[in-house]
C-alpha cells in the first residue's frame, strides 16, 4: 500500500519553494494516491477494462491532468455501477472525489465520497478495511479543507482504526499526522504536540526501512508547517540518514529538498544551497531536478547573488517551455514568473518579452487541460508584465480576464492579486473611484480567506509584507488622500484595524481572532488614536464617542519618520543625551498628539487609546514629551491591537485574587532575577495570591493551576521574548521554553464561558528580539490569544528592582475602588517618575497595558 489516498494540503509541500508571494501560495499540491490491494483488484478480474482506467486516471493524476482524470474516474465508477461492481465504483468514486479536490470542485467532491462511503456501507462485511479507510481519509480532507476540523478529525481517527486492520502501517501513521493537524486547526496545540511527540517514539521503535522513512519526512513536514524548524530539520535528517543507509534512492531528492526548505525558514542559506544541489546530483526524476534547480534560482535571488542568478535564469526558462502541459509544470512556470515580478531589476535577468511569451504559452496550456485556476494565475502574471513596461491598456484587459475567472470560481486568492492589480492600474491612470472599488474587492477577498490560512506555511517574513500588507496601506492612502470624507475616514479607520488582525493571524498562521464589540463606544473618557504611516505622510485619525472623526496630516516621508522613531528608541538609553532624547521625544509628540490638543480634541479625556502602526509600536508612548511634561503625566495610556478585537469588562473587588509566577535563580542559559523573589513576595501582600516560584514554576503546574484557580489575575515574572517570528516567541518556565501557542492553549485552560476568562496577565520581565523591528507582533498575538483582557508587558528587559517596584505599585493602586487598570498602571509609573531614583524613561516607559483598559 502507499501512504493515503490523500495526505493534507498542509502535510504535503510543494518541491517548488517558488510560491507565488501570496498569503496563499500557488505551488501545486499533489496528494500520494495509493494503488488498491491485491483483493480490490480481484473483484474486476473478469473485467480488465475498468481496471484499466483505474490504472490510466491514477498515471493522468500523478501526473497532474486532474480535468481527464475526473473523466476517466467517471467512466470507471459509470462501468463498475453498470456491472453491479459496489467495491470497485465506490474506489472510483474516492479517487473522484480526491481530484475534483484538487480542481477546487468542493460541491461535486463532497457528492462523490458520500456515495462512496454509502456503497462501502451496503457492501458490508464485504468491504474491505482498506477501501474503507482511503475512503474516510478523502472524506476528512474534505472536511479540513472546508471548515468542519472537528469532523475530520473524527474521520482520521476511524480510517486509523481501518488502516490497522488492513496492517498498512503507512496509512495507519499518516492518519495520525493528519490528526495533530486537525488539532491545531482546532486550538489543541499541547495535544498536536503531545500526538507528534508520540509518533516520533512510534517510529524510532520501527525497524529500518522505507515505511520508516516516509513517515519520519511526513512527520518532518508536519512540524515544520506549525512552526517548529529545528525539531523537522531533526526527524528530517534522520530520515535521510535511513534512506542512504538503506539505499532508498527514489526518497533522497524529495527530502534533501525537504530539508532545504527548512534550513531557508532557518535562515540558513548555505545549508539549504547544499541540500538543494545534492538533490539536483541524486535524482534521476526530471521533475524533481527541476524543482531543485528552481529552489536554488529562488535562494540566489532571495540573497542577491546576481552572478549565479543569471546564467540559470536562461536555463531554467527553456526546461520550462519544454515540458508537456500538466498542474505540475503550469505552476512551475507561474512561479518563475511570479517570482521575477517581485524583483525590481528582472529585465536584467531575462527579456521581459520571453517571460511574457511564456505566460501566453501556460495561459494555452492551462486551457488545454482545462485547468482554470492555473489559467487565472497566469493571466494575472502575464498582466503585472505589461503593467511594468507601461502598456497599461494590455495590462487591464489581461488582469480583468483573470479577475472574472476567479470570480466564477469563487477563487479569493487569485481575486484579492488581481483585484488588487486593477486597482492599481486604475490608480496609475487617475481614476481613483474605481481604484478603490477594486481595492477593496481585493481587501474583501483577503478577509475571505481567513479560514484558509491554517492551511498554509507561509514564509512570513516574505509573503505577507509583500503581498497582503500592502492592498491594506495602498487603499489607506488612496482613502486618505487630499480632504477625506467621513465615510472614507470610517473605511480607513476599520481597514487600519482589519490589517491588524491580518497581521496576527499571519503570526499564528490560522485565523485566530473573531471582531467583539466596539470597545469606544463603551468609554466616553477615552480617545481612540490610529496614527498611519504612508509614503509621504503621517496620518492620525481621532475617534471619540459620539463625535465625528477626525484626522491629521504631517507631510513627512516615511524613513524620515522611522528614522527618528529609531534615534529615539536608542537615545532612551539611560547613558544616552538626554537633552537629545527629549528633542526627539518632542519631535513625536508634535506628530500625534500636538495638533489635537490644539484644537482641544483631549477635554474630558482621561485615557488615550493608541492602534499603533508599524515601527510606532516599537516606541513607548507615555514617554512622549511636551517640553515639560511627558504623556503619561497627563492621561492614561494604553495601547490596542485593533478595538474590535477585545471584551469589555473592568476588574471587580471580588477578582482580586492571583496565580504568581517566577523564576529567581539563573536558568538554561538565561541570567538571574534576584529581585523576582521580592516582587513575587509583595504581589502576594498586595492581593491573594497562589504562588509559584522556581521549581514549582513548571508548564504542567502553571495549567492545573490556570484550570482549577478563579484567580482573575495572572502574574508571570520570569523571562520570555517576543518576535515576529512565531518560532521565537516564547516565555521560560522551570522545565523550558513554552511557546506562544502552546501558552495561549495554557492560559485558556478554563474552558469557552468568558465570565471565567482571566482579566489581566502581567509579564514582567520579558524582552522583545534583537534587531527585529516587528517584534512587538509577539507581544501583540499573546496579549490576544491568551484570551486575557488585558495585558501588561515591557517593551525591553527592565533593571529587576525597577520592575518590581513599579509592580508592586500597580496593585496597591488597583485595589483602590473604581481605578481603571490604565489608571493603576499610570498611578505607578508616575510614583517612579516623582519618587525614586528611577525617573528616567528607560525605568518605566517600557511598561505597556495591552488590551481592555478598564
Amino acid at each position: 500500500m502507499g501512504f493515503q489516498i490523500k495526505q493534507l494540503r498542509w502535510l504535503y509541500i510543494s518541491l517548488s519553494i517558488l510560491s507565488l508571494c501570496l498569503a496563499i501560495t500557488i505551488t501545486p499540491t499533489r496528494a500520494s494516491l495509493p494503488v488498491p490491494t491485491t483483493s480490490t483488484l480481484n473483484v474486476s478480474a473478469s473485467t480488465s477494462q475498468p481496471t484499466n482506467w483505474l490504472e490510466q486516471g491514477r498515471n493522468l493524476y500523478h501526473s497532474g491532468r486532474f480535468a481527464e482524470a475526473v473523466t476517466i474516474w467517471q467512466t470507471a465508477a459509470q462501468q463498475y455501477h453498470t456491472q453491479g461492481d459496489r467495491l470497485n465504483e465506490a474506489l472510483s468514486l474516492s479517487y473522484l472525489s480526491l481530484t475534483q479536490q484538487e480542481l477546487n470542485q468542493w460541491q461535486a467532491a463532497q457528492q462523490s465520497i458520500e456515495q462512496s462511503l454509502k456503497l462501502l456501507q451496503i457492501a458490508k462485511p464485504s468491504a474491505d478495511a482498506i477501501l474503507w479507510a482511503q475512503a474516510l481519509n478523502t472524506q476528512a480532507n474534505l472536511q479540513l479543507h472546508t471548515g468542519k476540523a472537528e469532523t475530520a478529525l473524527e474521520s482520521w481517527q476511524k480510517a486509523q482504526k481501518f488502516y490497522e486492520q488492513a496492517g498498512d502501517t503507512m496509512g495507519s501513521l499518516g492518519s495520525q499526522i493528519n490528526q495533530a493537524q486537525a488539532l491545531q486547526t482546532l486550538g489543541f496545540y499541547r495535544r498536536s504536540k503531545q500526538q507528534l511527540e508520540a509518533l516520533t517514539q512510534k517510529l524510532q521503535g520501527m525497524p529500518d526501512n522505507e515505511i520508516k522513512v516516509s513517515g519520519l519526512r511526513s512527520l518532518g513536514l508536519a512540524l515544520q508547517i506549525i512552526g517548529d524548524s529545528s525539531k523537522s530539520q531533526q526527524i528530517l535528517e534522520q530520515s535521510l540518514a535511513i534512506a542512504q543507509k538503506i539505499a532508498a534512492k527514489p526518497h533522497l531528492s524529495s527530502i534533501l529538498i525537504s530539508l532545504g526548505q527548512t534550513a531557508v525558514d532557518l535562515q540558513d542559506p548555505e545549508a539549504a544551497l547544499d541540500y538543494f544541489e545534492q538533490a539536483q546530483l541524486l535524482t534521476t526524476n526530471p521533475s524533481d531536478q527541476l524543482q531543485a534547480r528552481l529552489a536554488q534560482f529562488k535562494l540566489f535571488l532571495n540573497y542577491d547573488k546576481l552572478e549565479f542568478v543569471n546564467p540559470l535564469a536562461p536555463q531554467l526558462l527553456q526546461q520550462l517551455r519544454e515540458l508537456p502541459p500538466s498542474h505540475t509544470s503550469l505552476y512551475a512556470a507561474i512561479n518563475f514568473v511570479a517570482t521575477l515580478n517581485h524583483q525590481s531589476n528582472s529585465d536584467q535577468i531575462l527579456p521581459l518579452k520571453d517571460l511574457a511569451q511564456l505566460m501566453a504559452v501556460t495561459v494555452k496550456s492551462a486551457q488545454q487541460i482545462q485547468d482554470t485556476q492555473a489559467e487565472a494565475h497566469a493571466l494575472n502574471q502575464w498582466g503585472k508584465l505589461y503593467q511594468r513596461t507601461q502598456q497599461l491598456s494590455e495590462a487591464q484587459e489581461l488582469t480583468q480576464k483573470s479577475l472574472n475567472i476567479a470570480r466564477q470560481l469563487q477563487a479569493n486568492d487569485i481575486i484579492a492579486q488581481s483585484a488588487w492589480q486593477v486597482g492599481q492600474l486604475y490608480k496609475q491612470q487617475g481614476d481613483r473611484l474605481k481604484a478603490i472599488t477594486a481595492y477593496t474587492e481585493a481587501v474583501n477577498a483577503l478577509k475571505a480567506l481567513r479560514g484558509d490560512l491554517v492551511a498554509i506555511n507561509p514564509d512570513v517574513q516574505f509573503s505577507f509584507r509583500t503581498s497582503v500588507e500592502p492592498v491594506y496601506r495602498e487603499l489607506v492612502d488612496l482613502l486618505l488622500e487630499n480632504q477625506p470624507s467621513q465615510a472614507e475616514l470610517i473605511q480607513a479607520r476599520e481597514l487600519i484595524e482589519s490589517l491588524q488582525i491580518a497581521e496576527l493571524d499571519n503570526f499564528f498562521r490560522e485565523a485566530c481572532l473573531d471582531k467583539t464589540q466596539q470597545i469606544d463606544r463603551v468609554d466616553p473618557t477615552a480617545t481612540v488614536i490610529y496614527p498611519i504611516i504612508l509614503p509621504d505622510r503621517l496620518t492620525v485619525i481621532l475617534s471619540k464617542a459620539g463625535q465625528p472623526l477626525r484626522s491629521y496630516v504631517t507631510h513627512k516621508s516615511q524613513a524620515e519618520i522611522e528614522q527618528t522613531l529609531d534615534n529615539f528608541l536608542v537615545a532612551l538609553n539611560p547613558v544616552s543625551d538626554s537633552k537629545n532624547r527629549d528633542q526627539l521625544s518632542n519631535q513625536i509628540y508634535d506628530w500625534l498628539i500636538r495638533p489635537e490638543e490644539a484644537e482641544q480634541a483631549f477635554i474630558d479625556t482621561k485615557t488615550l487609546v493608541f492602534v499603533l502602526d508599524g515601527r510606532l509600536r516599537n516606541i513607548p508612548i507615555a514617554a512622549l514629551f511636551d517640553g515639560k511634561q511627558y504623556l503619561i503625566e497627563k492621561y492614561a495610556v494604553a495601547l490596542s491591537p485593533g478595538l474590535q478585537l477585545m471584551a469589555t469588562r473592568s476588574l471587580h473587588q471580588n477578582q482580586m485574587n492571583a496565580i504568581v509566577g517566577g523564576i529567581s535563580q539563573s536558568r538554561a542559559g538565561f541570567s538571574a532575577l534576584p529581585a523576582v523573589e521580592s516582587e513575587v513576595k509583595q504581589i502576594s501582600k498586595s492581593v491573594s495570591s497562589s504562588v509559584l516560584l522556581n521549581q514549582k514554576f513548571t508548564s504542567q503546574a502553571l495549567a492545573e493551576l490556570v484550570k482549577s484557580s478563579s484567580a482573575g489575575i495572572v502574574h508571570l515574572a520570569t523571562h520570555g521574548q517576543f518576535s515576529s517570528r512565531l518560532e521565537d516567541t516564547f516565555l521560560l518556565t522551570w522545565d523550558g521554553q513554552v511557546n506562544v501557542k502552546e501558552l495561549s492553549e495554557l492560559l485558556k485552560n478554563r474552558g469557552s464561558d468568558p465570565s471565567k476568562a482571566i482579566e489581566l496577565l502581567v509579564l514582567s520581565a520579558c524582552d522583545t528580539a534583537a534587531g527585529d523591528d516587528r517584534a512587538v507582533l509577539g507581544l501583540a498575538g499573546l496579549a490576544v490569544k491568551s484570551g486575557a483582557r488585558s495585558t501588561i508587558a515591557t517593551l525591553w528587559p527592565v533593571k529587576d528592582r525597577a520592575a518590581a517596584m513599579l509592580m508592586t505599585r500597580f496593585y496597591e493602586q488597583l485595589r483602590q475602588p473604581k481605578i481603571t487598570k490604565a489608571e493603576a498602571l499610570r498611578q505607578a509609573q508616575i510614583s517612579l517618575i516623582r519618587q525614586t531614583d528611577f525617573h528616567e524613561p528607560f525605568f518605566w516607559s517600557g511598561f505597556v497595558l495591552i488590551g481592555n483598559w478598564i
